[in-house]
């Protein structure tokens, strides 16, 4: 009897009956933390179990997620060979693939190919898309300049040849509003709330323009999803409780990557984080310079307003500089909070008074390096012109 127990239970083990599962909900790590990992001895992997049948896809909404919490960004080994660009144009050759939401329709005859859980599409970058805004001397915004004025630098070389170039003062607005719920912006928050809702009231237009609310403390949280509904998206504000640490690059990554450059369009859009915070992170799983780069690949511009009320400058408002500048966006520093609305003000204008340029670089390898962009006004002294810093090339 004995015998045949041991030999039973040989056969469910050789059968994987009573291997150990997998956790389903186990949390992948962020782009840095996979490289320090690569540099550790690892053990021999268990020959892996038969792959079960292929299941269906679930559709889901165009711009929703399936679920209000968020999760740290997954690991990547090499996050410019791996993410889609979409800063960029996309023609010609290289082949890329990855998850996607819903199954393309088939264009005739077997529908089998529409319940593919991948889209596979072929590209190679060969422009390069710019958003930009121009001030005077006094920082009021100038809308009537033609592409004569600008002089175009890649690497600080011109490019190759100038595509497009138009103002885009009424583009549809695709909106990330990002708030601080951490412990350290208590003192202000319930202001700070009445003021970024009263700032999607004004700025989301119905049927043109989608916003969607995150709010941050130990982990990242979706309280509204995409939508044009100023009703539910000023719910979305008023579910924020203060409290736990702050998880500032990880909201700064999920929302460029999963929320902004997922999100499907018909035409142009202009996509833009709004963050109110205090710039001090103590949770991420991803660094501050991972964050700014998802955004720049996302074509996400981030204006930040500062939460300090110290009356200067800190660390954390240091990094909401950073953050901003390298995205073409700018840093809101109201010291009193009676100016907190006003920066929403000066956002919402200038995300209606900018220029797009669109053009060849002299020369573009698919080596995934970082490129340099600066625009600049010729015969224009007293004009200043803030874009993102740059962009990656592809990698094959």
């Amino acid at each position: 009897m004995k015998l045949y127990s041991i030999a039973f239970l040989a056969a469910l083990l050789t059968w994987g009956i009573l291997a150990p599962a997998q956790s389903q909900n186990e949390l992948p790590s962020a782009p840095s933390a996979v490289r320090e990992q690569q540099n550790q001895p690892s053990a021999k992997p268990a020959e892996p179990p038969p792959a079960p049948p292929p299941a269906a896809v679930p559709a889901a909404s165009p711009e929703a997620q399936t679920s209000p919490a968020v999760a740290p960004p997954p690991a990547q080994e090499n996050s410019s060979a791996t993410a889609p660009n979409p800063g960029v144009t996309q023609r010609g050759s290289a082949e890329a693939s990855f998850p996607a939401t819903r199954a393309p329709k088939a264009a005739s005859g077997d529908s089998a190919d529409s319940e593919r859980s991948e889209y596979v599409y072929r590209s190679r970058v060969d422009e390069v898309n710019v958003v930009f805004t121009v001030t005077d001397k006094h920082g009021v915004f100038v809308k009537d300049l033609n592409a004569e004025d600008f002089q175009v630098l890649d690497d600080n070389k011109p490019p190759k040849q100038v595509v497009n170039f138009s103002r885009q003062t009424n583009l549809p607005l695709r909106v990330g509003l990002l708030v601080d719920a951490s412990n350290s912006i208590r003192e202000r928050f319930k202001f700070e709330q009445e003021a970024a809702i009263e700032f999607l009231t004004q700025i989301i237009r119905p049927k043109s323009d989608r916003a969607f609310v995150i709010g941050f403390d130990t982990t990242a949280e979706l309280t509204a999803d995409f939508t044009d509904d100023t009703e539910q998206l000023s719910k979305g504000v008023r579910m924020l409780r203060p409290g736990g640490g702050t998880a500032l690059y990880d909201a700064v990554y999920y929302a460029s990557r999963d929320k902004l450059m997922k999100a499907q369009q018909t035409g142009p859009v202009r996509r833009a984080i709004v963050l109110l915070s205090d710039g001090d992170d103590n949770q991420s799983r991803v660094t501050r310079e991972e964050a700014i780069e998802m955004a720049q690949r996302a074509e996400v511009v981030i204006y930040a307003i500062s939460t300090n009320s110290s009356g200067y400058k800190e660390r954390g408002d240091r990094v909401l500089e950073r953050m901003a500048e390298a995205t073409g966006g700018r840093a809101f520093f109201p010291f009193k909070i009676e100016d907190v609305g006003n920066a929403f003000t000066e956002i919402q204008d200038e995300l209606r008074s900018q220029y797009s340029v669109a053009y060849r670089p002299a020369s573009l390898t698919s080596d995934g390096r970082y490129h340099s962009i600066e625009i600049l006004a010729q015969n224009h002294k007293n004009l200043k012109v803030r874009s993102r810093k740059g962009y990656f090339a592809p990698k094959d």
